[in-house]
């Protein structure tokens, strides 16, 4: 339970966003909180970095209270247990970070912990821990055990590395750090920019819940997905694939937009693919990755209909017929690809739609699972809607790029906003593409905070990552190269860099 809202076993799958106000702005965040649980959501959640923050929530959760909302608020809480203990007491929900609650900020750096120094790391956090779950016994307070790839301690990474083991195993020892201190009420959540890390890391966890028989609630989400079309086709095939997989209780699709345009994309991924019962019922079997010994370059076929206007025919990128077979793929028809096999494996979404939004969710859920472990060694979307043609092309192009099967233009990561933002974020994503757009075969970061880039940004080429107030940081990697740079002038910045790098 969280307040009153029951989640996990039978329990349809629920939804939330998360607020990109000021937290000591009471009248901003209720408004936007009020925005937020009527777009349907089912839980709110809020930054709360420091004490102050953690102290308004009180004054905001009075507000949503007085305009006859009994929405459950969660904190989201970094680096500041004492602010967690605060907003315990007021909140439903509160959501720690383990890389972060009782460490400092990871380093990065390669750390060689003996078993001893380990243990006594570990119990350091259990007594660092144990005010807040005082507080959350006394309150009824849920908790949220928030792993992200971009922010595990320097303990787990001594360990396991950056890596999904890394995450999983970081949950499973909070875990049993909250059992041993009888307590279960719990949420966990493994998250990263990348869908593929973040659905290992998830199964991961489900598996060594399992094996030590527990089975809490797993909130799912891809975070820093971007915006727009792509952000939207990130989100769905990494909630999607597990949700299909049977895990999943809680979802958010973390867009770089305004928090209640995330709520109308989560009902879709869950009307496609649990329908009206809120869940799925019987689960499919996960993709797992399949071994090549090519490099790996899918394709993208066109679909037109033969010179009778009857039956379909499949076009290669060069505008020749295409021969080969071809596995239709609908909700009702998700093939189970097993083994590395010899004959290459093309895959059909076949959809029926006239929004072009819902066609791409569903297009990112049936196909995406597939692209993301690189088993599709070609894909194209059927559809008997009015969306058609060159749009259908460019269609699984996005789905090969934001699933990271194929890259051919700039992959965009960036944050869902939220209190912590250092600048306008939907404005800085808009600049930073103006300025790159041209560019190809790169991955840019943009992030509104320093509290999970670097870590996040692992992956990128580059990254622009909001500091101090009009400050921004440049990175290369996770390598800060320029800062503090005034947020005017910070594109123009990040292309000279780029443009340097690439003339070495």
């Amino acid at each position: 339970m969280v307040g009153d809202v029951p989640i996990g076993g039978t329990f349809p799958v629920r939804v939330q966003s998360m607020t990109n106000t000021n937290t000591l702005d009471t009248r901003a965040s209720v408004e936007q909180c009020l925005r937020i649980i009527e777009a349907g959501a089912d839980f709110v959640r809020l930054t709360a970095q420091g004490i102050r923050e953690a102290r308004n929530l009180a004054d905001i959760r009075a507000g949503i209270r007085k305009a006859g909302f009994k929405t459950p608020l969660i904190a989201d809480i970094h680096f500041n247990p004492s602010a967690a203990e605060v907003a315990a007491a007021i909140v439903e929900k509160v959501r720690i970070n383990p890389g972060n609650y009782a460490d400092k900020r990871a380093v990065f750096e390669k750390v060689d912990l003996t078993d001893r120094e380990y243990a006594d790391e570990l119990e350091r956090t259990r007594l660092r821990l144990l005010p807040l779950i005082r507080v959350c016994k006394e309150h009824n307070t849920a908790v949220r055990i928030g792993v992200n790839h971009g922010s595990l301690s320097d303990r787990i990474m001594s360990r396991y590395g950056n890596t999904p083991e890394g995450m999983a195993v970081s949950a499973i020892e909070f875990i049993r750090l909250f059992r041993s201190e009888d307590f279960h009420q719990l949420v966990l959540s493994m998250k990263s920019s990348d869908p593929g890390i973040m659905i290992t890391a998830t199964r991961l966890l489900a598996g060594m819940m399992t094996g030590e028989g527990y089975a809490y609630p797993l909130h799912l989400g891809v975070t820093e997905a971007g915006e727009g079309e792509d952000g939207r086709i990130r989100s769905a095939s990494g909630i999607g694939t597990l949700l299909l997989e049977g895990l999943g209780d809680t979802i958010r699709v973390s867009l770089s937009e305004d928090p209640e345009k995330e709520i109308p994309v989560a009902w879709e991924i869950l009307d496609f693919v649990c329908g009206p019962e809120g869940r799925v019922s019987n689960p499919v079997q996960p993709v797992e990755p399949r071994v090549r010994e090519t490099p790996y370059k899918p394709e993208v076929l066109g679909v037109e209909p033969d010179e009778q206007g009857h039956d379909q025919r499949f076009m290669k990128e060069d505008g020749t017929s295409f021969a080969g077979k071809i596995l239709p793929v609908s909700r009702g028809s998700l093939p189970d690809i097993k083994g590395p096999g010899d004959e290459p494996v093309y895959l059909n979404a076949t959809l029926s739609e006239d929004d072009p939004v819902r066609l791409a969710l569903r297009a990112a859920i049936l196909l995406g699972r597939y692209c993301i472990f690189r088993q599709a060694d070609g894909i194209c979307i059927s559809n008997d809607g009015r969306i058609s043609g060159e749009k259908l092309k460019e269609l699984a192009f996005s789905v090969l790029q934001s699933t990271g099967a194929r890259i051919t233009r700039v992959v965009y990561l960036s944050c869902p906003t939220c209190g912590r933002t250092r600048f306008d974020l939907q404005d800085a994503v808009r600049r930073v593409k103006a300025a790159t757009g041209h560019l190809s075969g790169l991955k840019i970061a943009v992030m509104g905070c320093i509290v999970n880039g670097p870590g996040e940004m692992e992956g990128a080429d580059f990254g622009f990552v909001g500091t101090s107030e009009g400050k921004v940081n440049i990175y290369r990697g996770i390598v800060p190269v320029l800062k503090n740079i005034p947020y005017e002038d910070a594109a123009e910045k990040l292309v000279k860099l780029i443009e340097g790098f690439s003339n070495k």
